[in-house]
């Protein structure tokens, strides 16, 4: 009995873990603090398992930690397996809600159901709070989310990390105003929370207070250093877009892109495909804006690394805008090949997930039509009434999917429906008066549907003069 009671730990988050070694509970507890701060050393997983190789809760983390990378990932699933008869009722659910994650075929209702299950019984377990808003990000289902947040927010009042996990869903829902309540909130607590940072930011932004939300990032920045690739660049991309929106000089922007994005691929421990993201978004909005002669070759050195089939199929956002940037460098091959792989992938999804992502798909094969100039066919795959948001099912929040919606203007302003893209602009800036991207388009439309009018005025005139005064040539006979 002793013996039994020895072999059960207590985690950090004060859950009962079998294990006899108090090193693989400080390699979990490690993991989770990784998981929670965004950081770069997730990776301290796989030493709690050199320390205990038949934890449970060890294995299955480790198993999902491994599982976009590794073919490792089964096994661990299976050595969780084999011990889960030893197992407390608290790594039973978090084998079952992660296994279930990482099968095939899997149903994300059910998935985020099984986390609900979790988190109910083990209310202070955030990673898997974490674990389960990441799914319903990539779900498009922000409301999911923070109902997961509400249902635990009683027990973790006060804690830690708890408020930027609340903020996040609340932005996307279009809750400004409690969304900024709770970041900030996050903020007091920890100055170094960088979700609470980046939510903060999203909403200095989407209401246009640009100034406001660069200072307050680059006196953030300090803190992201030990930050993963993909939040150390993607708070920076949130950084380049508060300039380019706010009219700072391009420079400003270009440093940005060299100094924080592309310069994280120097590092030996950097994730390449996450700084890919928020490079080639940071250079489809310089597209969109007719600004990428300023930058030089670089979106051709970018989409050189992303022709490289390895960094295809992790990310479907990754994807879509990978397609664009071969398209516009003349990889037109290489993009075919990724459009085909992308349909293929679909094929090969249950009917409900193949129903959902369409929606990505058309997306890929607009941002192609855009790449090689064919802006009347994107215009007919979008429609009449598109709206980005619908497409958070690539794994993009409002910020991201809003760049499809300025591919959508240019593409009707280059088209020549001036009259179709005032609307929908006009519509935009009713929502955030303060984008002077937005303005600069409404102005160069309204200038072209006056154009449009005096040619059409002087071909009025002339054919009354012609009705009324017919040219008659004389006979020279």
């Amino acid at each position: 009995m002793e013996e039994e009671e020895g072999r059960i730990k207590l985690d950090g988050c004060g859950y009962d873990v079998t294990t006899s070694s108090q090193l693989c509970i400080s390699a979990i507890n490690s993991y989770y603090h990784q998981v929670l701060t965004y950081g770069r050393k997730r990776r301290v997983i796989l030493e709690a398992l050199v320390h205990d190789n038949n934890c449970v809760l060890a294995n299955t983390l480790a198993a999902h930690f491994v599982s976009s990378h590794s073919s490792r990932a089964t096994s661990l699933l299976h050595a969780a397996k084999s011990h889960l008869e030893h197992a407390t009722l608290y790594e039973k659910l978090v084998f079952n809600a992660i296994s279930y994650l990482m099968s095939q075929g899997r149903d994300d209702d059910v998935a985020v159901e099984l986390h609900c299950k979790l988190l109910k019984e083990f209310p202070r377990d955030l990673v898997s709070l974490k674990r389960a808003q990441i799914l319903c990000f990539y779900m498009g289902r922000p409301d999911l989310s923070l109902s997961l947040v509400n249902q635990v927010l009683p027990q973790n009042e006060g804690e830690n990390y708890i408020y930027g996990m609340l903020a996040f869903p609340l932005l996307e829902l279009g809750r400004m105003k409690d969304a900024e309540e709770a970041a900030k909130r996050g903020f007091e607590i920890n100055e170094h929370d960088g979700w609470s940072q980046h939510a903060l930011c999203h909403v200095l932004q989407y209401e246009c207070r640009f100034r406001e939300a660069v200072k307050f990032m680059e006196e953030c920045s300090s803190s992201w250093s030990s930050s993963s690739s993909f939040m150390l660049t993607h708070n920076w991309w949130h950084v380049a877009l508060c300039y380019l929106e706010g009219s700072a000089p391009m420079q400003s922007v270009l440093e940005v892109y060299d100094n924080y994005i592309w310069k994280e691929l120097d590092k030996t421990d950097a994730a390449a495909p996450e700084v890919y993201l928020n490079a080639v978004a940071l250079l489809l909005r310089l597209c969109v804006r007719d600004e990428l002669e300023f930058f030089g070759d670089r979106l051709h050195k970018l989409a050189d690394c992303l022709a490289d089939q390895a960094n295809w199929y992790l990310e479907w956002h990754l994807d879509v805008l990978t397609v664009w940037a071969l398209a516009k460098t003349g990889q037109i091959s290489k993009a075919d090949n990724l459009l085909k792989g992308l349909k293929e992938r679909i094929s090969r999804m249950t009917k409900k997930k193949q129903q959902i992502m369409q929606k990505g798909m058309m997306l890929a094969e607009v941002l192609y039509a855009y790449g090689r100039g064919n802006y009347k066919y994107g215009l007919e795959l979008l429609g009449p009434d598109f709206d980005g948001n619908d497409c958070k099912i690539i794994g993009a929040s409002d910020e991201q999917v809003d760049v499809f919606n300025e591919v959508w203007y240019i593409m009707l302003l280059n088209s020549g429906d001036a009259t179709k893209a005032i609307e929908v602009i006009d519509k935009r800036i009713k929502k955030r008066d303060g984008t002077a991207f937005l303005w600069r388009l409404l102005v160069r439309l309204v200038a072209l549907c006056h154009q449009i009018l005096c040619l059409w005025f002087w071909r009025i005139v002339l054919l009354l003069l012609l009705h009324f005064f017919p040219y008659r040539r004389e006979d020279t006979n």
